[in-house]
């Protein structure tokens, strides 16, 4: 378990320079950076929640990440005063999008498939 968290957590940290980088380069196009941000919210529940079934990391990755981009239609001057930081722009986001939810879906998907091969190629090399 401690050593999942590790690897989790350095999976984690790359994504967070990656889609930082992709918001830097402006030939990478902007679901990229929303594609990583799901990706990260799905590593940051699986450092949480390790022993938690894949469905439950799925489902509370998709959850947290609609929520924040639902969270976007409110426009309270503290909200918007908020994301007007670089934190509160990089997590808060600036503005609803329909592409986004798309984005966090093929994000989480993806990032699970890859945790299923990379798991499943580890179990087989260890038996």
């Amino acid at each position: 378990m401690k050593k999942s968290r590790i690897y989790y957590s350095i999976l984690f940290l790359l994504t967070i320079f990656l889609g930082i980088l992709s918001r830097k380069i402006p030939q990478v196009p902007l679901i990229t950076g929303d594609f990583l941000y799901a990706v990260m919210i799905y590593l940051l529940v699986r450092i949480v929640f390790t022993d938690k079934k894949a469905l439950y990391v799925i489902m509370t990755s998709l959850l947290i990440c609609y929520s924040i981009e639902f969270l976007q239609l409110y426009q309270g001057n503290w909200m918007i005063e908020l994301r007007k930081t670089l934190l509160g722009r990089y997590a808060l986001g600036q503005g609803f999008l329909w592409s986004d939810i798309l984005a966090y879906t093929l994000g989480i998907a993806f990032v699970f498939c890859i945790e299923r091969i990379v798991l499943k190629y580890t179990n087989q090399a260890s038996a």
